[in-house]
């Protein structure tokens, strides 16, 4: 059996407004659903690891046959909610440890 990998993605989210978990996390999934349809969005593997509303920062798992496609989308994302909003993809990694290590240099 073949060991599934993974990559973490840092995010930034750059908007005036303050969304909530589940907006984030719907907007994204609907980006990729709109670019690749439900059977695309199934073999991305997305989840939201952790989100801290005040910083605008979130870090996302996915399989790592999917990071082109997961950054495609996220660029598409010009709204959630009727408010303007970009989000901006900070650097990729291979395990948690090693992308907060990016993050802080």
């Amino acid at each position: 059996m073949r060991r599934v990998k993974r990559r973490y993605l840092a995010l930034v989210i750059d908007s005036d407004a303050v969304f909530s978990s589940k907006e984030l996390v719907d907007a994204i999934w609907s980006a990729i659903s709109k670019l690749y349809g439900e059977y695309g969005a199934s073999r991305t593997g997305l989840t939201l690891i952790s989100y801290d509303m005040e910083r605008r920062f979130a870090v996302v798992r996915i399989l790592h046959t999917a990071v082109d496609m997961v950054r495609a989308a996220l660029a598409s994302i010009t709204k959630i909610h009727d408010r303007p909003v970009a989000i901006h993809v900070l650097t990729v990694s291979g395990t948690i440890r090693a992308l907060y290590k990016k993050i802080k240099q």
